[in-house]
């Protein structure tokens, strides 16, 4: 054990330049990230605000103040007055009573002289000292058994202190704090009913389970155990009694401490999921506090999410995204996940945010809080790295994704379900359109990946997947149980989209009006116009419980504003435009029963990075060929990307204390590790080269080895950022075409498009920034 931290890693050689990944010359639209704090803003049916905490609006590893434990100091000199800080969350989203303060002290007072109240009640007895190297002294401490609500926390001299020599003492420091039950919510809105506790399925990684729910919001006991990784390579539990076994490994950390290799997890409830922590420790050792590091931890949280989204809803889930990762524990990296950051048990990024943010609250209030946090995830996991760190900034401050897609509403759901409007045409007009003109239309790579995402379009089925612990007597049926659990997204969305008044059902941001399905393949001759029209006249839409019908489906216009003023709808111009984003891609466009996990989703980000802020430079691109477990800390691409992403936010944080002032991608571009850079690996080489989308990219080595296709919608003229909800609507002209509609087809293709046809050259209908960071629902 040790009372100072490491020093961080060594940064790497600063590389100059711009990064020239992706297509340029993008018009610039504002950036919600910049917005004022403290805007109210509403939508009908829901309500949500924009935290009014004077705090920074995009606080990441640039801009937090560092951990409480003795490492770096928060400023380079010392304050003028006395400055009182929350370092364990925000002051507007304490949980469970308990945070950790600092109070910073202006020259001459002592640390002696400093009082602590909260609500007008003396709590001086939690502070401690701590020096700060090159700062001094400041005073750091616990406060607990804070009451539910506002309470004021205030540090103060008093006039008559003894031994002070301080006539003229500083004006008191104040700062408003906000505490919510343990169990939440926080600011994701009133907790979804039913919710099925399953602590007593939740396997201990040490031995056992974890037991029964204590109360109704499936609380448990915190409790901790340890595991060992063996010489012979696995984990194995710790046994009790203070000696380690004679098969203990040692590993080296990145701030090259030789440490045994044995693992402290921390497992309990928070938010209503279960949470785990782990972090090198040895148990022979004094336990870690906010003062006292384990020698193993190299003063970095990682936080991993789940995958998943169908069937996530109604239940706590029974595990994590998993904690004992060798290839990050080995290295000296904290761990933590939660059961509701699995998104196939909660498909909801906003509740996912709020449980990261009680999580790493705990985390801090037992560790310290870390020096960054680096967010880690696939797919389900992807959508919330990017979601959380975009719309709540400063709970990641760099993120690896795979098999990524921007978020789960806006790009996902729209390519599913077009693919199962396409199938079931294709169905119910056996020989309408043969596969390559199926496969033209939908804009896959492959025949194949039409009825894999057809599949996944359960997830707007109110009866598509339930969780299998959800009785099938709570479940909605349209006749036997209309007001049961309905599994879908946009009903697992209601705090966000609200419910229909008149009927009572979740609001839908889905809309199909005017899509021009096939277009694509029309003026690539892969279509004629009779083909065309005949498509799009029987492609239909959905009703209310996600079955196909006749009609177009309209989107709710309530809805589609929540989805964008929310930011739902990913905007990347908040804390994402700061930050660093490696987005690692196992090829599967060509798999062979086809993937819901297509390349150009990569791309749909970037294409949306470059909108909002007119730069990407903060995000690379990594692609190699699929194979099991390629996603791994221990695997070559994929485990270099964390150390490489690790060495960027260090390097970036430390120019930004040197030289303060400057903008957060500029710190970013000059930062860049050599090795993140756009590439593939082809076999067994590396490609270095800028990442290109088809047809743009024809004739480049990766974008040839690695071909980018598209979605339906896409292939119906849509933009690769897939942003917009709703298109805007203009007549059908037939002299818009290439090629000539008759006067039948004339007539025929006005009734079809009897509302018009999509302008896509146009912003999208309500399509805006989002309203700002943090906000509450």
């Amino acid at each position: 054990m040790r009372q100072r931290s490491p020093a961080p890693p060594k940064s790497r050689a600063l590389h100059e330049g711009r990064f020239t990944g992706g297509p340029g010359g993008r018009l610039v639209r504002p950036g919600w990230g910049r917005m004022a704090l403290g805007v109210a803003a509403a939508v009908t049916a829901t309500a949500f605000t924009v935290s009014g905490a004077p705090l920074l609006q995009q606080a990441t590893a640039l801009t937090l103040p560092p951990s409480a434990a003795p490492m770096q100091p928060p400023e380079a000199e010392s304050p003028d007055e006395l400055d009182l800080s929350v370092l364990s969350s925000r002051p507007d989203t304490v949980m469970g009573g308990t945070v950790l303060v600092r109070v910073a002290l202006p020259a001459p007072i002592e640390p002696h002289q400093v009082r602590l109240q909260a609500d007008g009640t003396d709590v001086t007895e939690s502070l401690r000292p701590v020096y700060l190297p090159g700062d001094g002294h400041v005073l750091e401490g616990l406060v607990k058994d804070l009451p539910e609500g506002k309470s004021t926390l205030t540090a103060w001299i008093p006039d008559t202190v003894a031994g002070a020599e301080s006539p003229d003492p500083p004006e008191p420091a104040r700062v408003v704090v906000t505490n919510h039950p343990g169990t939440g919510p926080v600011f994701s809105g009133p907790h979804q009913e039913p919710f099925i506790c399953q602590t007593e399925d939740f396997r201990l990684a040490w031995e056992g389970r974890l037991g029964a729910p204590t109360d109704e919001h499936c609380s448990v006991e915190t409790v901790v155990g340890y595991v060992y990784r063996t010489t012979g390579g696995g984990f194995a539990p710790l046994p009790e009694g203070g000696r380690l076994p004679s098969d203990v490994a040692t590993t080296v950390t990145s701030t090259g401490e030789e440490v045994p290799y044995t693992v402290r997890v921390e497992t309990g409830t928070a938010n209503r999921a279960v949470y785990e922590t782990a972090v090198l420790h040895d148990p022979r050792e004094p336990g870690p506090d906010p003062w006292i590091s384990p020698e193993g931890w190299n003063r970095r949280l990682v936080y991993k999410f789940g995958g998943g989204c169908p069937g996530g809803w109604f239940v706590q889930g029974n595990r994590t995204a998993g904690v004992l990762d060798h290839g990050m524990l080995a290295q000296g990296y904290a761990v933590a996940s939660a059961s509701l950051n699995v998104f196939g048990t909660n498909c909801d990024d906003l509740l996912a945010a709020e449980t990261m943010n009680a999580v790493k609250e705990r985390f801090a209030l037992s560790h310290g809080v870390p020096d960054h946090t680096l967010g880690w995830g696939a797919s389900g996991g992807a959508y919330q790295s990017h979601q959380i760190a975009d719309n709540y900034p400063g709970l990641l401050d760099g993120i690896v994704v795979s098999q990524s897609y921007p978020d789960v509403g806006f790009s996902t759901v729209p390519a599913v379900s077009d693919a199962l409007l396409l199938r079931s045409y294709a169905e119910a007009h056996p020989g309408a359109l043969t596969r390559e003109q199926q496969r033209a239309v939908s804009g896959f790579g492959t025949w194949e990946g039409i009825g894999a995402m057809a599949d996944a379009a359960a997830r707007i089925d109110p009866r598509g997947v339930c969780p299998a612990a959800l009785p099938a007597e709570q479940r909605y049926h349209s006749e036997d149980n209309p007001g049961g659990a309905r599994c879908d997204v946009f009903s697992h969305a209601r705090n966000v989209y609200g419910t229909d008044p008149d009927t009572g059902l979740p609001r839908r941001p889905l809309d199909n009006v005017g899509i021009q399905y096939g277009l694509a393949a029309l003026l690539d001759g892969i279509l004629d116009v009779d083909e065309f029209l005949h498509l799009n006249e029987h492609v239909g839409g959905f009703d209310q419980d996600g079955r196909v019908v006749p009609e177009r489906t309209a989107g709710d216009a309530e809805a589609i504003a929540a989805a964008y003023d929310s930011g739902r709808l990913l905007h990347t111009g908040g804390g994402l435009a700061d930050i660093p984003i490696v987005d690692h891609r196992p090829y599967q466009d060509h798999a062979a029963n086809g993937d819901i996990h297509m390349r150009y989703h990569s791309f749909s980000t970037r294409e949306r990075l470059l909108s909002a802020n007119g730069t990407a430079d903060n995000h690379v691109m990594l692609v190699e060929a699929h194979r099991s477990g390629v996603f791994s800390a221990d695997q070559p691409v994929a485990g270099r990307a964390l150390t490489e992403l690790d060495a960027w936010v260090t390097a970036a944080a430390e120019s930004a204390r040197a030289y303060p002032g400057g903008a957060p991608i500029e710190y970013l571009r000059q930062a860049r590790p050599e090795w993140l850079a756009d590439s593939c690996w082809i076999g067994d080489e590396r490609v270095v080269t800028p990442q290109l989308p088809l047809p743009g990219g024809q004739g480049d080595r990766c974008a040839d080895a690695f071909p980018t296709y598209g979605s339906p919608r896409i292939a119906a003229g849509g933009p690769l950022a897939s942003d917009i909800v709703k298109c805007r609507l203009t007549d059908f002209d037939e002299t818009a075409y290439p090629m000539v509609f008759d006067e039948d087809q004339t007539e025929r293709a006005r009734e079809v498009f009897s509302a018009g046809v999509c302008d896509w050259s146009e912003p999208g209908e309500g399509q805006r920034p989002p309203k700002g960071p943090w906000q509450f629902f």
